[in-house]
């Protein structure tokens, strides 16, 4: 039954396909669906809370708003009255939220005497076209399947036609360097570019192509799809972290032939072959970077502009798409608009460890999108304000700004995410089996260390002596083990040399408290 399903979901994009590049769209055209969705965002979030939520008998949604005695009507009302931030404040006070872990189908959704289990696709949209699947990053566990809509990723295409005339990025060549499936990004950006008529010039890969069947099929098939049809789709050509001059050098070539590059990459992967251009002497000046997937502080910013290159990012998750949009006419070097047509952000007082955290929490309001979200505690946290700018995304009417973008909940380095039951696996049994020692021996703590944010493996030294090489492949094949989406992320990390293995005993909290993992921000990422 899943071949079958899989055939089908193929048979799907590739007619889809054909809709989909029929005509580029234009500016206006982009401007009007926007602006008519924005327009639309009450209507919309009623229509998926009724359609997703309360005529699917499997949502999780459904037990939870039943167990806090809300009925449609009683949502409806709230709208009317309070408006949909008004309305999502009312329910997160009644208890109607979920944490990451149990979107994550980590834990089971508790509130009272509800005891609710879930898993990960309890979440799915069970409204969605479903033209192809991809995998999440893996935050907080292995990563999960998604089903992508093409019309959602149309929709975030007119987004990008808006960036695109405000950073004036049109005549440029357009290059890539984001992982092939099973990550989600880089073919979603492909696909993007060419609805725009836009067609990306190069996709550079971090991780190798076609490391399964499954997916070799969907790139070859896509880019096939798109010959057929007229618009050449680029394919991943894998350029591993440890080869960033590869890609500096052919911006260089593009800022040597009069028009310099717009670049989509992880800001991990910008830092690198910026770094890569400097110690190379190649001239990579003019280039413009639009970056994403981990946070873009002042010091990895510095890095970059110091190569000449001009760097903007966007703010995303796979489950939702598109958050917030580059601005600008920035006031923080992670400046950025929220989608408020397609999602609503709330920010609440999180508890974690020992104390709160000024928390996103995320309600997603069209149909399109692969996960439904309604009042879900996402793991970040920043500065969120209501201002005026001068920028195009001002004149649709998108006047909330996030800047200061920061995890609480997921390591996030190189544009992967591991945090949860797989850590905890891995540092509670996997190294103590093989290493000795106790549960609060290891200890994963990351940092920023020239603009690059490291993960070290704190070992305490009261453990016998460990070859750091043995270490390394235990917790790289152990993260591995997971699928397809952990294996991509545990080559990303090897081939970048991502982790390090420090004989030091754990970090303790304020409270005593030993963690699992630990953030430490540098104090640039703090202010």
């Amino acid at each position: 039954m899943r071949t079958i399903d899989d055939i089908r979901m193929a048979a799907r994009l590739l007619t889809g396909l054909r809709a989909f590049l029929a005509a580029p769209q234009s500016a206006e055209a982009c401007r009007r669906r926007i602006e008519g969705q924005y327009r639309r965002r009450d209507a919309s979030f009623l229509r998926l809370v009724e359609r997703g939520i309360y005529r699917h008998a499997r949502s999780p949604y459904r037990p939870l708003l039943e167990h806090a005695g809300i009925e449609l009507g009683d949502i409806a009302a709230l709208v009317r009255q309070d408006g949909v931030e008004g309305a999502l404040g009312r329910l997160y006070d009644a208890g109607v939220r979920i944490t990451l872990d149990e979107f994550k189908g980590r834990r089971p959704v508790t509130r009272g005497l509800l005891d609710l289990p879930v898993t990960g696709t309890d979440f799915d949209n069970p409204l969605l076209a479903r033209h192809y699947e991809t995998r999440t990053s893996g935050s907080r566990g292995a990563g999960s399947r998604l089903n992508i809509d093409l019309d959602l990723i149309a929709h975030e295409a007119c987004y990008d036609r808006v960036s695109l005339d405000a950073f004036d990025l049109g005549a440029r060549p357009k290059v890539i360097w984001r992982p092939a499936p099973p990550g989600s990004s880089g073919l979603k950006n492909v696909l993007r570019l060419a609805r725009l008529g836009h067609p990306v010039s190069r996709w550079f890969s971090q991780t190798p192509v076609g490391s399964d069947w499954k997916n070799a099929i969907l790139v070859h098939s896509v880019a096939a799809a798109g010959y057929l049809y007229g618009t050449p789709l680029a394919r991943p050509f894998h350029v591993p972290l440890g080869n960033a001059v590869a890609i500096a050098r052919w911006l260089a070539a593009r800022r040597a032939e009069g028009t310099p590059a717009m670049l989509d990459t992880t800001v991990s992967s910008a830092v690198r072959l910026c770094t890569a251009a400097a110690a190379s002497r190649l001239d990579v000046a003019g280039t413009f970077c639009r970056v994403g997937g981990e946070s873009l502080s002042p010091a990895r910013m510095e890095i970059i502009a110091s190569a000449g290159v001009r760097a903007v990012c966007h703010y995303a998750m796979a489950e939702a798409g598109r958050i917030a949009h580059a601005c600008a006419d920035a006031e923080a070097v992670d400046d950025v608009h929220v989608a408020v047509d397609k999602m609503a952000l709330l920010q609440r007082d999180v508890p974690h460890a020992d104390a709160t955290r000024p928390g996103f929490v995320v309600t997603t309001l069209m149909e399109t999108v692969p996960r439904i979200m309604l009042n879900v505690e996402i793991g970040d946290e920043g500065v969120l304000v209501r201002r005026t700018c001068g920028c195009p995304w001002n004149a649709l009417g998108f006047t909330l700004h996030l800047h200061g973008i920061r995890s609480y909940e997921k390591l996030t380095s190189e544009g992967m995410h591991f945090v949860g039951a797989d850590l905890i696996e891995l540092l509670e049994r996997t190294l103590p089996a093989r290493f000795g020692g106790a549960a609060t021996d290891y200890q994963i703590v990351e940092n920023e260390e020239a603009g690059l944010l490291r993960v070290s493996l704190f070992m305490s030294p009261r453990i016998g002596p460990a070859n750091e090489e043995d270490v390394r492949a235990v917790m790289l094949t152990s993260l591995a083990s997971k699928g397809p989406a952990n294996r991509m992320m545990a080559q990303l990390w090897q081939s970048g040399g991502t982790i390090r293995v420090v004989r030091q005993e754990p970090q303790a909290t304020a409270m005593g408290k030993i963690l699992p993992w630990h953030v430490v921000r540098s104090r640039e990422a703090r202010r």
